[in-house]
């Protein structure tokens, strides 16, 4: 039984966020939240925390189980791009450069080995 886990439109540009789940995919989770919990990078924290949720809703599913018999481990993990806030920013001689704010969704599918 596997169960999911999503986040929207995080200020984070997807770039920055794929560098982060590259690492976990594929991983059993309490392997996954260590490497996490260690990684210098902005998104790891909330890569973490999406992550628990996602254990929260597996656990919610399936009450009669425990986690810790249950094997789980990260059966997909992906992100999209969210909304762009688009800038101006003023340059020299009177032009105007574009700054673009990109954002990201995260999704995070766990699944049980047994």
């Amino acid at each position: 039984m596997e169960a999911v886990a999503k986040l929207s439109d995080y200020p984070t540009s997807p770039r920055k966020a794929r560098l982060v789940i590259d690492l976990i995919r594929g991983m059993k989770v309490s392997q996954a939240l260590g490497i996490l919990s260690f990684q210098p990078q902005h998104a790891s924290p909330v890569v973490r925390k999406v992550l628990l949720s996602a254990v929260a809703n597996w656990q919610q599913k399936n009450e009669d189980l425990k986690i810790e018999d249950a094997d789980l481990f990260v059966k997909s993990i992906f992100v999209d791009g969210g909304r762009m806030l688009k800038r101006m920013r003023p340059a020299p001689q009177g032009r105007g450069h574009r700054i673009r704010k990109r954002s990201h969704h995260l999704t995070i599918v766990v699944d049980s080995a047994v």
